[in-house]
């Protein structure tokens, strides 16, 4: 039952002025009270049931995180869960402004001299433009961030960890409105500890020729010698197997994604891996995430041309430490041709990757939101699962704490004309192997530790891929890796 309401004529001005403004701030503080004091207690109470429930919850979600961070990322990432929160906090807005008119109300503004009752009006609306308009906008970035998980993320099957390791393809290319990534421009495998997170990126050439697969596969039915054919040149290497089978949807009937799928399954046999996952990246697109997020910092160890090619080169991003590159400058950095080799290139594409991974910070995220969901929607497709969001979540802000391994095949290790696939997949193995050994050899991970490679490492296991190329014996080719291409630093150093 309301309160009687109490007769403040009795009351000084001042002081009715000040009662006034305190039910006002009371509502800021503590919602309910300002109707326990002066109002309806019964509204107050289940004002105060309600907030006691969500500040319950809260820290539930709190302790919860702490002990299961990678499902609670997951659970707060669902579409579903993200609309209830969306709606939640528009109702909230809708109330918490109900209770600061009402507040504005107990006060009887009436009984105040025009000025103390202008400031109370004031002070009145402020807050409730404050409080109404923060609660609104965190509903649109919860919007914002329900509508990127179901635009970008896929509903599909989650893939176990193989070997303790989620291996997960990227990959970069040109796109017009509609040919996202119809030739990749670039293919690096993210090799990621399930535990600790630490990656080893994998790059491999998108000129690598004759590349096999898994046998059984509709790919090795058509190519058993590998993918090539008399005359084929620049239509049988690496980065064409996606526009191939992007042309012959006949050879994977029921499947959507045909190129995504013949490029996992040639990295596969390539590698030795099982590719858990693949990222596709518009790599004109990406200019808009880097600027999103605020660009990136580099030490660059050479400089690097702008244009060049079919086109004049308009300048150059010169070397030195801390270069802070936007999005435009970034994006030339990672793909300039001119003036250096591919090998060259796919180092400084590790570079910028590195840079996302370790700079990108969540107060960035948390700032910039709505701009990286807005430009990652146009820029990225993935086969990642919604519900895998918080499992790879998890493990980037662990992977942001450890150094980043890397293997290139490449010249003069691998000729890429003529590739030896089983070299490729030992020193894959081997060099996952020694990114293991670093959190098992007590160096505490930080790679400092020089006596804790594992001097046997394991090779992987994956099936035998259907091609004569790949029985070479590994101490055929070279043993060093190509200059300047492993040794990242000495072209750049996120």
């Amino acid at each position: 039952m309301p309160q009687e309401k109490p007769d403040l004529r009795n009351l000084r001005e001042p002081v009715r002025f000040k009662r006034a403004v305190t039910l006002v701030l009371m509502t800021l503080v503590l919602p309910g009270s300002a109707q326990i004091v002066a109002g309806s207690r019964r509204t107050g109470r289940w004002v105060w049931r309600v907030v006691a429930g969500l500040i319950a919850i809260v820290v539930f979600l709190v302790v919860l995180g702490l002990i299961w961070r990678s499902g609670t990322i997951n659970f707060l990432a669902r579409p579903g869960t993200l609309r209830g929160v969306q709606l939640l906090l528009i109702v909230l807005a809708i109330g918490w402004a109900a209770l600061f008119v009402d507040a504005y109300r107990l006060g009887q503004p009436l009984t105040l001299e025009r000025n103390h009752r202008l400031v109370t009006s004031i002070l009145d609306g402020v807050l409730i433009f404050v409080v109404v308009g923060a609660l609104i906008y965190a509903s649109v970035i919860v919007n914002t961030q329900r509508d990127f998980v179901a635009s970008v993320f896929g509903s599909g099957k989650s893939s176990k960890a193989d070997k303790g390791r989620y291996n997960v393809l990227l990959m970069g290319g040109d796109s017009g409105a509609d040919r996202i990534g119809t030739r990749p421009d670039s293919m690096t495998v993210a090799s990621i500890d399930a535990d600790t997170g630490r990656t080893v990126l994998i790059g491999l050439p998108r000129n690598l020729a004759k590349v096999p697969f898994p046998a059984g596969t509709a790919m090795a039915k058509q190519f058993p010698d590998g993918f090539q054919w008399k005359k084929c040149a620049a239509e049988c290497l690496l980065n064409a197997v996606y526009t191939y089978a992007a042309g012959h949807k006949n050879l994977f009937p029921g499947d959507p994604n045909p190129g995504e799928t013949a490029t996992t399954q040639a990295i596969e046999a390539v590698t030795g891996l099982k590719i858990n996952y693949y990222v596709l990246i518009d790599l004109a697109g990406f200019r808009d995430l880097l600027n999103a997020v605020g660009g990136i910092t580099l030490d660059i160890g050479k400089r690097v041309p702008i244009g060049g090619g079919t086109s004049p080169i308009k300048g150059y991003i010169e070397a030195g430490k801390n270069q802070h590159l936007d999005g435009y400058h970034a994006l030339w950095f990672a793909r300039s041709r001119a003036e250096s080799s591919d090998y060259e290139r796919m180092a400084r594409q590790k570079c910028v990757m590195s840079a996302m991974l370790n700079q990108l910070s969540p107060s960035t995220v948390l700032t910039k939101f709505q701009g990286i969901a807005s430009a990652s929607k146009q820029v990225v497709k993935t086969s990642i699962p919604a519900g895998e969001l918080g499992t790879f979540t998890d493990l980037a802000l662990d992977a942001k704490k450890l150094p980043v391994s890397s293997f290139s095949a490449v010249p003069p290790l691998i000729r890429t004309s003529d590739p030896d696939f089983a070299l490729i997949r030992t020193k894959v193995a081997e060099t996952i192997a020694k990114s293991e050994a670093l959190d098992k050899g007590g160096s505490g991970g930080d790679g400092k530790n020089p006596n804790t490679t594992r001097s046997s490492p394991t090779t992987s296991t994956t099936k035998k891929p259907s091609t004569s190329h790949s029985t070479r014996k590994p101490t055929s080719s070279p043993t060093q890796p190509a200059t300047g291409v492993d040794d990242v630093a000495s072209i750049c150093k996120a």
